[in-house]
């Protein structure tokens, strides 16, 4: 191929693809299929490219493979023979049947893989009838056979950018579902430029979905220092409790070249994966993630920990936002910085409450514990699991500036998309500037004292503290449900103490 492939024919072709398999399969589904055959199509090629190479150093093609296969350091990953995109396309026979034992061989060569390429089953039945039939399979297969995705024909950025469209047009018929594996590229972009990696870095999400805001803090990176081989390289590491979804986010690492990334698979919350020596949490320079927000998780879980995550409190049952971001400040070490989206409700919650309330409490600590450094409110219609509109909470151990909080409303900072809204470059280069600047500006942006935020009950809303065109703050539905449902668990609780105080006096 004379010219590498640029990212809009790459886009048109791969979306061709998936509209290939329309009807067999649900809308939501087509990423089970596709990306693991994208996948299959870079390491074969690549795989070819790499025997090439190694045939041009060592005169014979029979030597280079024999080498490749003896010597797996040679090369990225190995690919026997029979399992090479070439050799199937031979034959699409029992295709289903032929792709299926193929990426499990791959896997079976390539300790890195395995879970990873071999966990869809191309052969599978459902009810007595082929899931997706072989038919369709190999008019998917020969659609994306249509072109080369080696390291000559297409930059791993390219291809990164195009598996990254298509997991934004999987979001888009996934509804609900979408969160769990899908944050928009723009929030991601914005959360890279605001925690700025530095060299040598370690960056961690607990909760990583398809990988993608590790990948933008390693391309933001990537083009800070434009690949300069004297910097050290960053670190990443990611634990996601879905298996398609890790297996998403271990291609799209392969996919662009991240070398150094450890991706687990199980729950964050039960059972955290990275640990050190002495079974406590391994540290982190940089945490950036966006959890499912309002999860509900058993009292249990926070009462039985086993890791001192909780020592702020503990969140009601209805909304794990605060368990969560307990998790992320316990996995940090002594200058490290958090940047986690949540539901907006995670900053106002409680704050006007007469007496106790556990989220509003949490926040008190964090804030005693000077912590917060900066909230930003997102437009509405941004994510893809909820029309709400969400914030990006900003938490450092060694903030800018002491006793301060950066509050950012940039709710109006967006362009209208189908179906869903997003943020323009301009407004992600304006948002990451106020923030790296610490920065002041009229009707965007206010620093807030500590102070004045406990005289505010701890609420660390920005629209409280920076309103658009004279709005008053409204309580949005999924925070009332939230509110109601937290009221009616503490009224458990105090009704609970109650007929216990009752019975030792006898009165009960």
């Amino acid at each position: 191929m004379a010219n590498r492939l640029d990212v809009k024919t790459l886009e048109g072709w791969l979306w061709e693809a998936a509209c290939s398999i329309r009807g067999d399969v649900d809308a939501p589904k087509y990423k089970d299929y596709i990306l693991p055959l994208i996948f299959f199509k870079r390491l074969s090629d690549v795989y070819d490219d790499e025997i090439e190479n190694l045939t041009k150093k060592f005169g014979r093609e029979e030597v280079a493979k024999s080498l490749a296969k003896e010597k797996k350091e040679l090369i990225r990953f190995y690919i026997p023979e029979e399992a090479r995109w070439e050799s199937i396309s031979k034959d699409t026979r029992n295709m289903g049947e032929r792709l299926t034992i193929a990426m499990r061989t791959i896997a079976k060569h390539n300790e890195k893989l395995v879970g990873v390429i071999d966990y869809i089953d191309f052969n599978a039945t459902q009810g007595g009838q082929r899931v997706i039939s072989d038919e369709k399979i190999i008019k998917l297969f020969n659609i994306l056979g249509r072109y080369r995705l080696g390291l000559k024909d297409v930059e791993p950025d390219i291809i990164g950018r195009a598996y990254e469209y298509l997991l934004r047009k999987f979001a888009e018929g996934s509804g609900a579902s979408a969160g769990e594996f899908y944050t928009p590229k723009e929030v991601a972009i914005l959360m890279a430029n605001i925690l700025d990696p530095k060299p040598e870095e370690d960056i961690y999400d607990p909760c990583c979905g398809s990988g993608g805001l590790l990948i933008k803090c390693f391309l933001r990176f990537k083009e800070k220092y434009e690949e300069n081989p004297e910097i050290s390289p960053l670190r990443f590491y990611g634990q996601e409790i879905l298996h398609s979804t890790y297996a998403m986010a271990m291609m799209n690492s392969v996919i662009h070249d991240m070398e150094k990334t450890d991706i687990a698979l199980g729950d964050t919350m039960v059972r955290p994966r990275f640990l050190r020596s002495d079974s406590s949490l391994k540290l982190f320079d940089v945490v950036t993630a966006n959890p499912m927000w309002n999860q509900k998780f058993d009292q249990n879980l926070y009462e039985n920990d086993t890791f001192g995550r909780f020592s702020f409190g503990y969140p009601p049952s209805n909304s794990a936002d605060w368990g969560w971001i307990q998790h992320m400040y316990s996995s940090l070490n002594d200058g490290g910085r958090i940047a986690v989206v949540l539901d907006t409700g995670a900053v106002s919650r409680g704050s006007g409450n007469v007496g106790k309330n556990r989220e509003r409490d949490i926040r008190k600590g964090f804030i005693e514990k000077d912590l917060v450094e900066a909230v930003i409110l997102m437009p509405e219609n941004l994510f893809y699991n909820t029309s709400a509109p969400g914030i990006i909470l900003v938490v450092n151990k060694n903030k800018k500036r002491e006793e301060e909080v950066l509050l950012i409303n940039a709710s109006d900072m967006f362009a209208k998309g189908r179906p869903k809204n997003y943020l323009t470059g301009e407004s992600i280069e304006k948002i990451s500037g106020i923030y790296l600047n610490w920065e002041e500006v009229e009707g965007t942006s206010k620093i807030v004292s500590n102070q004045e935020i406990a005289d505010n009950d701890y609420n660390l809303s920005p629209s409280r503290y920076v309103s658009k065109n004279n709005d008053e703050e409204v309580l949005p539905l999924e925070d009332a449900v939230v509110q109601l449902r937290t009221a009616e668990e503490e009224r458990e609780e105090i009704d609970s103490e109650l007929r216990a105080i009752l019975k030792r006096l006898g009165v009960y």
